[in-house]
């Protein structure tokens, strides 16, 4: 079966990777049957022919989940579409603060919405005896 992988290469610490078509048997960094690109994932600087790619993919070659997420991400003209997440990982003491602060603002609010159903409910029984006085 062929896949379309990766083969490891650079500096201890700097890895770089080519994207590759190979036997899966053959070890990674065995003789590709064909180069199909290159990915550094510290600068996130891609190249790779994705018409290639998504023809080997059509004859059967099967991508593994990183190449598959590369291909998935790939501009037409080879480069990789890379958003960097917004979200931000909290510690746990971080995590609990920021949870004890969102219950504190929902208990607030429904307290807001209490008083102001209590007072909607108020003016309305007051207005009917008003009128019953000036009749």
């Amino acid at each position: 079966m062929l896949k379309i992988r990766l083969k490891r290469l650079g500096a201890k610490k700097a890895p770089s990777y080519r994207i590759i078509v190979i036997n899966s048997t053959t070890k990674r960094e065995g003789r590709p049957i064909q180069e199909l690109g290159h990915y550094n994932p510290k600068t996130k600087v891609m190249k790779l022919d994705k018409a290639a790619a998504l023809d080997w993919i059509s004859k059967g070659a099967q991508p593994t989940e990183t190449v598959a997420y590369l291909i998935k991400n790939c501009n037409d003209d080879g480069t990789l579409n890379y958003v960097k997440k917004e979200t931000v990982k909290l510690s746990k003491k971080a995590l609990a603060k920021k949870q004890a602060e969102e219950e504190a603002a929902k208990a607030a609010a429904e307290a807001a919405a209490a008083e102001a159903a209590a007072a909607a409910e108020a003016p309305a029984e007051e207005a009917p005896a008003e009128e019953a006085t000036e009749a």
